[in-house]
C-alpha cells in the first residue's frame, strides 16, 4: 500500500511539470538545485578527505602539489564548462582527453605518495 501511495505522489508530481504552466521552468529549478547539492558534496568530500591527509599533502614535493592541485582545478573546470565543450565533438573529445590527463596527474601523483624509496 506505501509503494502504491509513493508511486501515486510521483504520478501526480509528473502531471503537474507536463501540464502546468512553467513546469519546465519549475524542472529547470529543481535539476539545477540538485546539481548544486551535487557538486558542494563533492567540494565537501574533498575538504574532508585534504584534512585526513594532512600530512601526506604536506611532505609532497612542490612540483607534485603543484601537479595535484592543478589537476583537481582542471576537473573543475571541465565540470563547469562541460556543456559548452559537450555541444561539438572536437570540445568533446578535448574535454575527454583532458580529464584523463587530470586523472592520470592525480595517479602519479598518489602513487608516488604512496611508495617508499629509501
Amino acid at each position: 500500500m506505501r509503494n502504491a501511495r509513493n508511486v501515486a505522489i510521483i504520478m501526480l508530481l509528473a502531471l503537474a511539470v507536463a501540464f502546468m504552466p512553467g513546469g519546465s521552468n519549475a524542472v529547470d529549478t529543481i535539476f539545477t538545485a540538485m546539481i548544486m547539492a551535487f557538486l558542494a558534496g563533492i567540494s565537501w568530500m574533498l575538504y574532508v578527505l585534504s584534512r585526513q591527509n594532512q600530512l601526506t599533502l604536506a611532505t609532497l614535493r612542490d612540483s607534485r602539489r603543484a601537479m595535484l592541485y592543478g589537476a583537481l582545478g582542471l576537473i573543475a573546470l571541465l565540470i563547469a564548462g562541460s556543456d559548452k565543450l559537450f555541444s561539438t565533438g572536437g570540445g568533446t573529445l578535448l574535454w575527454i582527453v583532458l580529464l584523463a590527463a587530470a586523472v592520470a596527474a592525480i595517479w602519479k601523483v598518489w602513487t608516488e605518495a604512496n611508495t617508499h624509496s629509501f
